[in-house]
């Protein structure tokens, strides 16, 4: 007896899901976070030049320092440093560069509105979770981290690369990047300062409590972004991740806005909230470096015990 078509599709969908990683499938975004069997399965080796490319229209980016891209990477990543989206004429250090740039840097790495970002550093997503905001933030969609990084990538038992592009590989083809600015995702000093008195709003510092005691915005939360790691620098669960934070009051019905030194570590936490399906997340990229130095902000300081 033939299947109903809608039956047919909603099986197709159940086994689908049932395919992905356990683990993965229990995220409410598991789209976000790749892990290294899952890109390898989209990994194509040419016996012509050598080179790689994948089989759906994925770009590996490796968010590191040169030196060690070019000492080892994933085959067929292309290189971002890890301040290159950061404007050095700032005088806020980690200020992103105008959009303009940033159109320029990320569709010369061959970012097209079809393209599977996946993104990848060696520090747990610290540097690659920077650059996974500011694609959503710019209105990319298809962006994901490597979980595990590329630690992750050699400990399944998989080839790296060495050195720049191989004679012969032919560069990614240059992308026309159009930012699609999402208010949505980002926060400013004027923002929180406008929320002060909002109780469903929820600024969130991440940085060490070590940092955070020294001086910090006085209605801030401070949870740490290393608690979003487990040992091994893979993300934890998604139930670990949802109870850490509803065990600190932070849920889904929140307006949450996360901060931390310069940008960078705020993002890291921004990404896990993602992951687990809350909302309302936003990033204030500028962070303490700017709120810090501001003689009109307001600053608290947490005394010793």
């Amino acid at each position: 007896m033939a299947l109903n078509p809608l039956r047919s599709a909603a099986i197709a969908c159940i086994l689908a899901f049932a395919a992905l990683p356990a683990r993965a499938a229990d995220y409410a975004n598991p789209q976000l976070l790749t892990s290294a069997d899952e890109l390898r399965a989209v990994t194509e080796y040419s016996e012509v030049d050598m080179g790689v490319s994948y089989s759906e229209d994925t770009a590996v980016i490796d968010v590191r320092p040169v030196a060690d891209y070019l000492e080892s990477h994933i085959p067929g990543a292309r290189h971002l440093a890890p301040n290159a989206v950061a404007d050095p004429n700032s005088p806020v250090p980690g200020a992103l560069r105008p959009a303009a740039d940033l159109a320029v840097v990320f569709g010369n790495l061959g970012i097209s509105p079809d393209t599977h970002v996946v993104l990848y550093d060696d520090k747990g997503g610290f540097h690659a979770a920077r650059v996974f905001w500011l694609l959503e933030y710019y209105g990319h969609r298809k962006v994901s981290l490597l979980d595990g990084g590329i630690q992750k990538w050699v400990e399944a038992g998989y080839a790296l690369d060495k050195g720049p592009r191989r004679k012969g590989q032919t560069r990614p083809a240059i992308a026309l990047f159009s930012p699609a600015i999402t208010p949505r995702r980002h926060a400013s000093a004027d923002y929180i300062i406008e929320r002060h008195d909002d109780p469903e709003t929820l600024v969130i510092d991440v940085r060490p409590t070590s940092a955070y005691v020294k001086g910090h915005i006085p209605w801030a939360m401070n949870i740490p972004w290393k608690a979003n790691l487990k040992a091994d620098k893979t993300m934890k669960s998604a139930d670990a991740l949802i109870a850490h934070f509803e065990s600190l009051g932070v849920t889904p019905e929140h307006n949450i806005v996360v901060h931390c030194q310069n940008g960078l570590a705020s993002a890291h936490s921004y990404f896990a909230l993602r992951l687990i399906g809350y909302p309302k997340v936003r990033t204030y990229h500028r962070s303490w470096v700017e709120w810090g130095a501001a003689d009109d902000l307001p600053k608290a300081v947490t005394e010793a015990g």
